[in-house]
């Protein structure tokens, strides 16, 4: 893990800014979904990747009707 040297404190919320220099460098927005892991005593924050309904890839996954599809299952679908 490389360290950024930036310490944020938690509001009575329990929430955390993320600077704007961190999510510019990571293309996050406002709106966009994190995934929350734990790893030893860490807190790991990584940008949620919505994955295929159908078989769970990431990879070329469009959203049709609110739900993600990747490519390959949407060419078995139109056959």
């Amino acid at each position: 893990m490389k360290s950024t040297g930036i310490v944020r404190r938690i509001d009575n919320l329990g929430r955390i800014t993320l600077p704007i220099e961190l999510r510019k460098n990571l293309d996050m927005d406002c709106g966009d979904a994190l995934e929350i892991y734990t790893e030893g005593n860490s807190v790991v924050l990584r940008k949620h990747e919505s994955g295929c309904v159908f078989c769970g890839s990431t990879r070329k996954v469009t959203l049709y009707k609110d739900k993600a599809i990747c490519e390959n299952c949407r060419r078995e679908l139109s056959l």
